[in-house]
């Protein structure tokens, strides 16, 4: 568990700071302001006490960094996927997937509403990638539990499209947070957003972030990823690299390319090299300039 000083939320230019048992209000330095540098949810930060109210003095360095949502210091990226309303959307997955890789940050997947629908193949996909996956539904207990021994002792955020069920998973995890869970909307086929800002809740031993449109965020800005890189961003290409027949393979239309050797060997998904061709075809085209 965190014994540092982190930022817990920020609301109206005021910073809640949970020190020990304490949580703590405070504003920030105006030095940071000369420094465009702004404290976020998940920041590791000094107080100094020093008049009538604390103030944020430091700010840590970052293991890493989002800008929307505003949030810092993510060790675990929950993705949470439905196999009913909304089905899988696997682009968004492993885009997810690619950006928290680059950003050193673990991902783990669980499939929402399993008891409605079938959700091996979801399971298989992200199994045979690599990922954790956990499966929700009806007595699941056993599921919960692993998830909860896998966020132990680390700050964790849940991501997913609207209406796939982040807020009832966190409240069947943590009973006493009690979150708002939204409504499916059936005539839009997606649900309602509940979360309005980026929240982090104390949870048995565990930090768990509550993050606004957290899946909308995309492949630029603090997100890039070059062409380049997006390789490395899916971790079951990493065997694969360096055994191609060109050094400068793309792993996309080039002959010996070993990744995709790897595909029709079936050690890799369909879906998820789809994703990754997907997504290479949009970064080759993004320029300096666009950044």
């Amino acid at each position: 568990m965190r014994e540092n000083n982190i930022i817990l939320k920020s609301v109206g230019g005021f910073y809640y700071v949970k020190s020990g048992e304490e949580i703590i209000e405070c504003k920030a330095k105006g030095k940071f302001r000369n420094l465009s540098l702004s404290p976020v949810a998940g920041d590791i930060v000094d107080i100094e006490n020093d008049g009538s109210t604390p103030v944020v003095s430091k700010i840590h360095e970052r293991k890493n960094k989002f800008i929307r949502p505003p949030f810092a210091n993510l060790d675990l990226m929950i993705l949470v996927v439905s196999t009913v309303e909304p089905v899988p959307n696997y682009l968004v997955i492993d885009k997810m997937c690619a950006i928290a890789r680059h950003k050193n940050v673990d991902v783990a997947i669980v499939v929402t509403k399993s008891d409605v629908a079938e959700a091996q193949q979801v399971m298989e996909t992200y199994t045979k990638a690599g990922y954790p996956v956990f499966c929700t539904g009806e007595n699941d207990e056993e599921q919960l539990a692993q998830l909860k021994q896998l966020m132990d002792g680390r700050l964790c955020a849940f991501s997913g499209n609207s209406g796939v069920g982040k807020s009832t998973l966190l409240n069947k995890l943590f009973p006493d947070l009690q979150l708002e869970t939204g409504r499916i909307s059936k005539k839009l086929g997606r649900g309602k957003h509940t979360t309005r800002q980026v929240e982090i809740f104390d949870m048995d031993n565990c930090m768990v972030a509550d993050t606004p449109g957290f899946s909308s965020v995309e492949l630029d800005y603090d997100n890039f990823i070059s062409k380049t890189d997006l390789q490395y961003a899916f971790i079951e290409f990493e065997e694969y690299i360096g055994g191609c027949r060109f050094n400068d393979c793309s792993h996309t239309n080039e002959i010996g390319c070993a990744v995709k050797a790897a595909l029709a060997e079936e050690k890799i998904a369909h879906s998820r090299y789809e994703s990754y061709c997907a997504l290479y075809e949009r970064q080759k085209n993004i320029k300096d300039w666009e950044l």
